[in-house]
């Protein structure tokens, strides 16, 4: 794995929007452009929340029949304990085995653990509950539902790659979510990234700031798409060659 971000470039990234994040991804040609990013099954619970930007701390979950000879809840002791295993700050994610799921993967409880021991977030493929007391929390939660009871919670497995909104998801990914959804930043990338993110809103504001004005047309619509798509094609330069 690469070297983790710096708290300055953590930072950095957590003042732009997902789609921001995903368009200058696109620049470097690392993936195809429909790849990386969750489905619209994944939905913030709280969209009004700025930036979600952590590393992936994965686990399975069933919800549907009691464990064998095991407590409910049980697992959640290793998964924290084993935390350490990726970067901080730590996104919990979970994909729920249940199909569909039978109950809420995570509650005000679970929130507020996972917060105190340094999370910043949690996405499921599951379902949620308390998002109340959550969203009071200030912690960012993702879900493909909203379920009212916790079943027998189980977390069965952790740090093993998980499949959640159509993408896999591995421990240690770098994880940007918003309102607008939930992307992967390659972390062979990540530094690079967050030193474009600057640019590549300037070069797209040319155009705002024309569309802006009282007296825009078409021509000068025209000059200022070129002028954002040279900037761009700048940048792309720079990081593709």
């Amino acid at each position: 794995m690469s070297e983790p971000l710096t708290a300055q470039e953590l930072d950095l990234l957590r003042k732009f929007d997902t789609p921001t994040v995903c368009n200058v991804i696109e620049l470097f040609d690392y993936r195809p452009r429909s790849a990386g990013y969750m489905d619209g099954r994944i939905k913030s619970d709280f969209p009004k929340m700025p930036p979600m930007v952590g590393y992936a701390s994965t686990a399975t979950f069933r919800s549907a029949a009691p464990p064998r000879g095991e407590d409910v809840y049980g697992g959640m002791t290793e998964q924290l304990e084993r935390l350490k295993e990726v970067p901080a700050p730590q996104v919990i994610v979970f994909q729920d085995l249940d199909n569909p799921p039978a109950a809420a993967t995570f509650g005000e409880v679970m929130c507020t653990t996972y917060k105190t021991f340094g999370c910043v977030g949690l996405i499921t493929s599951g379902g949620g509950r308390d998002l109340e007391q959550v969203g009071r929390l200030g912690f960012s939660t993702f879900t493909g539902s909203t379920l009212c009871a916790h079943g027998y919670c189980q977390i069965m497995h952790v740090n093993i790659p998980v499949h959640v909104g159509g993408i896999t998801v591995y421990p240690g990914d770098l994880l940007h979510g918003d309102c607008n959804g939930v992307t992967t930043i390659p972390n062979e990338i990540a530094k690079a990234l967050a030193g474009l993110l600057v640019e590549f809103v300037a070069a797209e504001e040319v155009i705002l700031n024309c569309l802006r004005t009282d007296g825009a047309n078409l021509k000068a619509f025209t000059k200022a798409r070129e002028e954002c798509v040279r900037r761009i094609g700048e940048l792309k330069k720079r990081v593709v060659g």
